[in-house]
């Protein structure tokens, strides 16, 4: 599946704007990050020390038994985009993005996504879960006994300090929530590194090969990671 992350539209600003609901929502924004921070997915100011971690760049992954990690590579660029965390027959994909300081992207996105969907014959729909709302996607395809069925995606994402991190469940963990505890607790577990470097809001953060995946041999029961290959749920940046 691909999904598209347009650049941001200029809203028009409300002629009188009211400072009471501003403050309101600043207030929920804080209690929002508060809870996220003890809960995560954690910036890498929240934790005390890396040690432990899958280092794939922008993501930090908490290694887990019988974890296989996909780096996923955009074909123009030969560069890594997104993270897939295979576990238990379902899958987690991961992109980090780089996210203005006083404002959040998750509802905005979440109404892309629908359009997106909707234009290709797919249907979405929110719900309330684990992360808040998230979103349900229903995309056509094809069955191997070449009737029509759709294939479904659970997307959740969560804002945090400059950065916003998407996942997307697919797999049984998509439809059946007992499916998905085990990818929605590593999901929690994520470190985003945002960096310092001035980012325009929506870019990818970068993603690479740990650095000593080459000479390391992995260890027993720990995680494997399999080569790069372009992923079949990779978003393009538009």
């Amino acid at each position: 599946m691909v999904f598209g992350l347009g650049r941001k539209a200029n809203k028009e600003k409300a002629a009188e704007p009211d400072d009471s609901l501003d403050t309101a929502e600043a207030a929920e924004a804080k209690a929002e990050s508060t809870e996220r921070s003890a809960t995560g997915p954690f910036d890498e100011s929240e934790i005390s020390s890396q040690d432990g971690y899958i280092d794939l760049g922008a993501l930090l992954i908490a290694p887990s038994e019988g974890l296989q990690l996909r780096l996923e590579v955009e074909e123009a660029t030969q560069r890594v985009v997104a993270v897939t965390l295979d576990l238990n027959g379902s899958s987690l994909q991961l992109q980090a993005f780089a996210a203005p300081k006083t404002e959040e992207l998750w509802d905005e996105i979440r109404g892309q996504i629908g359009q997106s969907v909707g234009s290709q014959g797919g249907q979405v729909e929110e719900v309330e879960g684990s992360f808040g709302t998230e979103l349900v996607a229903k995309l056509p395809a094809g069955l191997p006994d070449g009737s029509q069925g759709y294939r479904v995606a659970r997307f959740i994402g969560v804002d945090g300090p400059r950065w916003f991190l998407r996942g997307v469940l697919g797999g049984p963990a998509a439809l059946e929530r007992p499916a998905a505890e085990a990818l929605e607790s590593l999901f929690r577990q994520v470190v985003v590194i945002r960096g310092d470097v001035p980012m325009p809001p929506r870019d990818l953060l970068q993603l690479r090969l740990p650095k000593d995946a080459a000479a390391s041999p992995t260890p027993a029961g720990g995680p494997v990671l399999e080569e790069p290959e372009r992923g079949p749920e990779t978003t393009q940046i538009g």
